[in-house]
């Protein structure tokens, strides 16, 4: 444990002799005390340079560099993408200038084309945003942010998931300490892991060998919002395995299935507070803790619910809570992850 200035100084002055003053404002004391201000600073930077150079502690760039000598790379953030159906006049030039928005993320068109015949055209567009930000449910992408002559309408008829934030310091040092602690070997189980979470996208993977007798492998897969995984992330995984996996083995890689959790009840809101914004705020906090647990837990905790729900915002208390239309907890297979479907406020 480092020490401080005042235990630096108080040592310093132990080895002057006595017979001299080294009372406070005395010409030792004074002389003692910038040298032991500047050893407790060298002390904190030789601890802060030491947290550096272990996986435990090291943070940031410092982190990278440790993790990078098990050849474990941060994931980046990536842009969610998607398609977009436009309705305007025929013969509207789409233009790549030309953005779409939801209500928290604005998206650029990553392809030109022309408004056909049929007054409608699908066109791909990009979350000007990094991260989750951009990834947005059927319908969220509705508006025009800047009025564009010829063009009426636009919404997406597909979800867009394949936004990811970009891997955090405790994902990035979990991956290492897997990848150290669980070596891989010749195509082991624990090689099929670090190969499926080494993709941009992949939160997670389960791996079940022989699971069609010898020579084969499944691996399942989460995408970085503990979701299920889109086909082309699945694909993304399969490529990789392929070119990283021994001769010989049969691999199957898929999505985990979505166990949908549908919650009902009645709610005592708080003054000041309406009913949607208690909603979004039990919501928000369903989704994290479900995120949590994916590939964690086997079962949804119908107590945990109950307490996320009494500390969601606005609310005072509830009743007749029921979780898949019953009061105990859902069990969640290893090849599922639970999903929040609807809740419901009787």
């Amino acid at each position: 444990m480092a020490e401080t200035k005042d235990q630096i100084q108080t040592r310093m002055l132990s080895n002057i002799d006595d017979s001299y003053d080294k009372s406070e404002g005395s010409f030792f004391y004074d002389a003692t005390k910038p040298v032991a201000i500047e050893l407790e600073l060298k002390d904190a930077e030789i601890n802060a340079a030491l947290d550096r150079g272990f996986a435990t502690t090291a943070e940031a760039e410092y982190l990278d560099r440790k993790v990078s000598e098990q050849g474990v790379i941060r994931k980046p953030s990536t842009k969610a993408t998607g398609p977009v159906t436009i309705t305007g006049q025929p013969g509207t030039v789409i233009e790549l200038s030309m953005k779409v928005a939801s209500d928290g993320a604005t998206y650029s068109f990553i392809t030109e084309t022309v408004i056909d015949g049929t007054t409608m055209e699908t066109v791909t567009v990009e979350c000007d945003a990094y991260g989750s930000i951009g990834n947005a449910p059927v319908g969220a992408v509705k508006y025009f942010p800047i009025t564009i002559s010829g063009l009426s309408a636009v919404v997406n008829t597909e979800a867009f998931t394949n936004g990811y934030d970009g891997e955090g310091d405790d994902e990035l040092r979990e991956r290492y300490f897997e990848k150290v602690r669980t070596p891989p070997t010749s195509g082991n189980k624990y090689h099929y892991k670090n190969w499926a979470k080494e993709v941009v996208g992949v939160g997670d993977a389960r791996i079940f060998p022989l699971w069609a007798g010898n020579g084969t492998v499944k691996v399942v897969i989460v995408d970085s919002n503990r979701q299920p995984a889109s086909e082309q992330l699945v694909t993304d995984v399969t490529d990789h395995i392929e070119d990283e996996r021994p001769i010989g083995a049969t691999v199957t890689v898929v999505s985990a299935t979505s166990k949908s959790i549908n919650v009902t009840l009645h709610l005592t809101i708080s003054g000041g507070y309406t009913e949607e914004q208690v909603l979004a705020s039990i919501q928000a906090n369903l989704i994290l803790y479900f995120k949590e647990i994916a590939f964690v837990e086997t079962y949804v905790s119908y107590a945990r619910i109950g307490s996320l729900i009494l500390a969601s915002a606005g609310v005072l208390d509830y009743t007749i809570l029921t979780v898949n239309t019953g009061t105990t907890n859902i069990a969640v297979a290893d090849t599922e992850v639970a999903t929040l479907g609807t809740v419901t406020l009787t």
